[in-house]
């Protein structure tokens, strides 16, 4: 049996703490993408960029909405009401969706960025609200979201359409969460390393933690974070052994589960 597989990056987030230079090059690479909506990166201009070269390479396109607080990349945790959280959400869908219609595109899957997704796997009440905020923009919309979070169990409890996702550059801890970026070993740099690591995790369904447990997950998407030197490569390798090991690579939108 031939597995679907998704491989999703964060796109457009062009800022003083980022560059998008490498956007055209893993726009080549990756299924789909979750671009940046100006509140933690990414302007009017990154944004018809990113969908417009999604166009032609057949990318299905998300909106990636964060605290708004470009100044720490949206990294900083932010502590704000169920209405302020929800305005939140709804305003950068809209501005995205908005500008997809020009290019008679949709924004067809919602993934939180940063602070506000670390969060939200921690924190039921915080998932519940993003959740459900989601599901009543429309029904349709793909929640992608860290396996085995609280994101993915509010979602559940609503029946929403939910794509689980890994991260092939990011170590893991026993309880399934992402090593902190504070600590020495939270990313996987090494290409080769990363390939080996997606692999085994993806053909097994189970996350790897960094102590050698493994955790028994669904797995649809595999994140590729396109902000170091290595991502290019990491995506190109990461890509080329998921279709030597027979996986069919696939937007969010267009796989099977979505469709049936």
């Amino acid at each position: 049996m031939t597995m679907e597989i998704n491989i999703n990056c964060d796109l457009g987030e062009k800022s003083k703490h980022h560059s998008n230079k490498h956007d055209p090059d893993l726009l080549k690479i990756v299924n789909s993408a979750n671009v940046a909506c100006g509140y933690h990166a990414g302007d009017k201009e990154t944004m018809n960029q990113v969908i417009k070269i999604s166009k032609e390479n057949n990318v299905s396109i998300g909106a990636h909405p964060s605290f708004n607080d470009p100044e720490n990349f949206g990294r900083k945790r932010i502590n704000l009401s169920s209405s302020e959280i929800k305005k939140l959400i709804i305003d950068q869908y809209e501005i995205l969706q908005n500008i997809a219609v020009k290019y008679d595109e949709k924004v067809s899957h919602i993934k939180p960025h940063g602070a506000l997704n670390n969060m939200a796997c921690e924190d039921i009440e915080l998932a519940t609200i993003l959740a459900k905020t989601i599901n009543e923009i429309n029904k349709d919309l793909i929640y992608l979201v860290p396996t085995g979070s609280k994101m993915e169990e509010a979602a559940r409890k609503l029946n929403m359409k939910i794509a689980c996702e890994i991260f092939a550059d990011r170590n893991y801890e026993d309880d399934g969460n992402l090593v902190s970026r504070k600590k020495p070993n939270a990313l996987i740099t090494n290409p080769e390393e990363a390939k080996k690591h997606v692999l085994s995790m993806v053909k097994n369904q189970a996350l790897n933690c960094l102590s050698g447990k493994q955790i028994p997950c669904e797995i649809d998407s595999v994140c590729i974070h396109g902000d170091n030197e290595s991502s290019l490569a990491t995506a190109k390798s990461i890509r080329n052994n998921l279709l030597d090991n027979q996986f069919k690579l696939k937007c969010l939108n267009n796989m099977e589960k979505f469709n049936k």
